[in-house]
């Protein structure tokens, strides 16, 4: 059984080793329950984040790594069981003081611009926050939103908290800083979940994927295999105590 799988350039979740293969914290995940569940090949898409749904709606691959799940993206693709639960948070220069840690920071600040990435649920989360759509700049790939906030082209990268904890200590501290956004006054900072998904029908494949899932997600073996990839408790137990 052959399986296809999207995924993106964004570690630590998935990305293009030196000789082409894909590997991270996702596609660790995706090849453990795929192979359990019978695939002998899995063929890795290599896509960006504005095709993700589309393609695996029009049967151009079989499943995609992890994205966050919200009603809207559950109209048109079948979630998984959710796989972590990860809060959003800036990537910024290290010499910043702008005190950006919250999407709520950015909007009372009028010379303060964020970079997101397009189709991504940070926007969103911006815009209800308060955010202006002239304070936000789209691009399409993580590179090009790191070298914005590199040359100062955007005051911060609104991704994960534990992607951007990744890439900082990549890039080096002294040049680029994570920072975890922190609750606005009155309100709990919500953790969103994240799941593979799926066609609509493709219940078969779902199907086998969240039996898998459901005996292997806080294992041991698991737990030990995303500590490779920055994963914590605090990312893994949310979606086993749902």
């Amino acid at each position: 059984m052959k399986i296809r799988i999207a995924y993106l350039e964004e570690p630590p979740f998935g990305w293009s080793g030196p000789d082409g293969a894909a590997m991270g914290a996702d596609i660790d995940l995706a090849t453990v329950v795929l192979r359990a569940i019978g695939a002998t090949e899995i063929e890795h898409c290599l896509t960006t984040f504005s095709e993700l749904l589309e393609g695996v709606a029009a049967g151009r691959w079989d499943m995609n790594v992890p994205l966050f799940i919200t009603p809207e993206r559950a109209r048109r693709v079948a979630f998984s069981v959710p796989v972590w639960a990860i809060a959003d948070g800036f990537l910024i220069r290290a010499e910043s003081r702008k005190a950006l840690n919250s999407y709520a920071s950015v909007a009372e600040r009028r010379d303060a611009w964020l970079g997101v990435i397009a189709g991504q649920v940070q926007r969103q989360s911006a815009r209800a926050a308060g955010v202006s759509e002239d304070q936000i700049v789209i691009f399409q790939q993580q590179a090009e939103a790191i070298d914005a906030v590199l040359s100062g082209t955007v005051d911060a990268y609104a991704s994960t908290a534990l992607g951007n904890r990744i890439l900082a200590e990549r890039i080096g501290g002294s040049v680029l800083r994570a920072v975890e956004h922190q609750p606005t006054t009155g309100s709990a900072l919500e953790i969103p979940f994240g799941a593979f998904s799926f066609s609509k029908n493709s219940d078969d494949l779902r199907d086998a994927v969240n039996r898998e899932l459901r005996s292997y997600l806080g294992s041991p073996a698991h737990r030990e295999r995303m500590a490779r990839f920055g994963f914590t408790r605090k990312e893994i137990d949310p979606v086993l105590f749902r």
